[in-house]
């Protein structure tokens, strides 16, 4: 049932609700009980005026959710009522914001939260106005997602303050985990954006059928006028008019042509089920837009749909991602979040890193002109001590107090760079791996038809397509996890060691096992102490090491595979999405790491930075077929026109922020060192580059 038909199914010209009927009612139980009072029953009644427009759109969800039953029991009645704490807690909602002295977003002001005793945030103060896009930056376990939290009301800070720009601010949260329902058609699912209405509906009409089985009960009957009044007046704020119109105008926005209306929503893939929740997220039209991880599992084409739609929204944002080049396009600040203390800078993500380190080189020579003053007072007051100085030396004294109490400059944090090795098993033959006449289909899908291609020792190789196109398929045929249904992928037979990092590594360790000995079992030539730092860097502390995985959360899992990843000898490495749930500085340890290996690597990533940095060939899924780029990822857009010309216009967006480049001479020190470590990057690109050209056999 839709929700137009919802309101129109209440049946406003019923004895009940039509004057002379309804007074000659109420009359007939007065005269029966001169007893009872009947103000609230002899009011003025007067039905929202709905229009006959009909919401075209049937939802299944809606139908089942607000079918109506005539309620025969005194539960049943009690149960349409609605409860005090639900009308405190609205009332509540509405009371808690007061006079704001911000006129869009939000604020939070001197936020603190603990857990257990543990700090997470003890100084956070920020803002996120009308037209900004803030990024929220920092390691993984820093309380960005806690302050999302914090944001939404689902935590309450241990101290501090949330100042939203008005009462009952419309706060939506895009999850990485997209809250679909996969029996619904297209348009059924946005339409159940329109949730609350549509219980109002279901309820209205409940309270209508109850009413007109009351007429033996004035007082029952008054308590059922007052809550369908109560639900009249929110039932009004709906515009049924604007309902399906909004809908019919959001879909095409988001890539939808009218065929799909009716399809299912299990018929399309993730990065399509996500423009669905971003769909009625807008469609809710709210005042805040917060997004965690909004790129998971979403392919290139999808990544920059969601980029470019994003731009045009003029709603606040707050946007927590490990995707780089995403920052890049959208944010207008970068909010840090270190050691529980957050820090704002302006810009992209790749301006904060250039504003963080000057920011870090100031603030050094600001605490070591301090430790140096309070160094030379301390001697001064040594000298001064004892004699007809020590009047002095109380002075010195004093200043040395105030130095230390009150004007004490804090040493900047400087997280060490976690450095990692894959271990090498000597040196693979030159053929590392052929792929020939490769046929393979899955159901009715047909996902590659005679494809060819061959891979030398030494080159660094992304695989990329949309989703459903076949990677993590074809990397699991060289694996021997699938077979082909035509033609043959050989492995070399030279030393071709393969070490595989599948997309779902966590879900496949055994749950029985201690993290200590999950690594130790694959770990060859590796100390026992060895192996515990190496845990210890990825943030397993000694008192973990003993722990069941399966008592792990789903981010220790995760980076407890990848710390058994990285401990297994190979030439040969083979990693699907290896960035996912990754933070920056361990994406950052993970390229170096791949940079100096220096044996094969075949990777599929939808992350565009991490394979800038570190591939010197690209392969398209096109088509059934393997395209070959015999060149870095520039490279591939130089050749691959459409994806030259996004990224120019992404280049261009990037130009406009971009602030305009100093002279040498008049670069601070961290400017000229973050200068050098691109040109580095560069260089290394460059060498693998040339490396990738000298190996240019292929199987044509």
């Amino acid at each position: 049932m839709d929700l137009s038909t919802q309101f129109h199914r209440l049946d406003l010209h019923s004895p009940f609700f039509t004057g002379t009927s309804r007074k000659t009612l109420l009359r007939h139980r007065f005269n029966r009980s001169n007893s009872l009072r009947i103000g609230t029953a002899a009011r003025s009644f007067t039905p929202a005026r709905l229009n006959s427009s009909k919401v075209r759109a049937q939802s299944s969800a809606a139908t089942a959710e607000s079918s109506v039953a005539e309620p025969k029991t005194a539960d049943d009645i009690e149960s349409l009522f609605s409860s005090n704490s639900e009308e405190d807690s609205r009332k509540k909602g509405a009371g808690k914001q007061s006079s704001s002295a911000i006129s869009s977003g939000v604020k939070l002001e001197n936020i603190s939260k603990s857990y257990k005793g543990v700090t997470v945030l003890k100084d956070v103060s920020w803002e996120v106005k009308k037209g900004e896009k803030v990024g929220l930056v920092g390691v993984n376990g820093a309380g960005k997602t806690t302050q999302l939290r914090i944001i939404t009301g689902e935590e309450e800070p241990d101290s501090g303050t949330v100042i939203k720009a008005k009462p009952n601010m419309k706060i939506a949260f895009l999850t990485q985990e997209f809250e679909v329902s996969l029996s619904r058609t297209v348009r059924e699912e946005f339409l159940s954006a329109f949730k609350e209405e549509m219980e109002i509906a279901g309820r209205l009409e409940k309270v209508q059928k109850a009413i007109e089985g009351s007429v033996e009960d004035l007082e029952l009957m008054g308590r059922l006028l007052d809550e369908f009044d109560l639900l009249q007046r929110r039932a009004q704020s709906v515009d049924l008019d604007e309902v399906d119109a909004k809908v019919s105008k959001l879909m095409p926005e988001l890539g939808f042509s009218p065929d799909d209306s009716d399809r299912l929503v299990a018929s399309f893939s993730s990065g399509w089920q996500m423009r669905m929740s971003l769909g009625k997220i807008l469609l809710q039209q709210p005042d805040l837009l917060l997004l965690d991880e909004p790129t998971n599992h979403l392919d290139l084409d999808t990544i920059e749909w969601l980029e470019g739609y994003l731009q045009k929204q003029e709603v606040p944002m707050v946007i927590i991602s490990h995707d780089r080049a995403f920052l890049d396009q959208l944010c207008t600040k970068i909010v840090e979040t270190e050691l529980g203390v957050s820090r704002t800078f302006k810009g992209n993500y790749s301006q904060y890193v250039l504003s963080k380190a000057e920011w870090i080189e100031v603030q050094n020579t600001a605490w070591e002109k301090q430790q140096k003053e309070i160094e030379q007072t301390r001697n001064l007051i040594s000298r001064l001590s004892a004699g007809v100085n020590s009047g002095r030396a109380s002075s010195a004294e004093k200043k040395l107090e105030k130095l230390e109490d009150e004007g004490q400059v804090e040493k900047p944090f400087q997280r060490k760079q976690m450095k990692i090795r894959f271990p090498e098993r000597g040196r693979s033959g030159r053929s590392v791996l052929a792929i020939k006449n490769l046929e393979f289909s899955y159901e009715d899908k047909m996902l590659f038809d005679n494809a060819n291609l061959t891979i030398e020792r030494g080159e660094k190789l992304a695989i990329i397509g949309p989703n459903g196109c076949g990677k993590s398929t074809l990397l699991k045929m060289i694996m021997g996890l699938e077979k082909p249904t035509r033609g043959e992928i050989v492995l070399g037979e030279h030393n071709v060691l393969p070490n595989y990092f599948e997309q779902n590594q966590a879900e496949a360790l055994d749950l029985g096992k201690t993290v200590l000995q999950t690594v130790e079992e694959v770990a060859e030539d590796w100390k026992i102490d060895d192996i515990k730092g190496l845990l210890g860097r990825c943030n397993f502390k000694a008192n973990m090491l003993d722990r069941k995985v399966s008592l792990l959360s789903g981010g220790e899992k995760a980076r407890l595979a990848f710390c058994k990843f990285m401990v297994r000898p190979s030439t040969l490495l083979i990693l699907d999405e290896p960035t996912n749930h990754l933070d920056i500085p361990s994406k950052e340890m993970l390229e170096e790491a791949i940079s100096e290996y220096s044996g094969t690597v075949i990777t599929v990533s939808h992350d565009r930075y991490f394979i800038k940095q570190i591939v010197n060939r690209v392969v398209e899924i096109n088509d059934c077929k393997l395209q070959d780029y015999e060149g870095d990822y520039n490279y591939y857009l130089e050749k691959n026109l459409d994806a030259r010309a996004k990224e120019l216009e992404r280049e261009a967006e990037l130009q406009e922020k971009a602030p305009k480049i100093k002279a040498k001479s008049k670069m601070s020190k961290a400017e000229k060192e973050a200068r050098k470590k691109q040109k580095q990057q560069a260089f290394q690109a460059s060498k693998q580059k040339s490396k990738g050209a000298k190996n240019s056999k292929r199987w044509k």
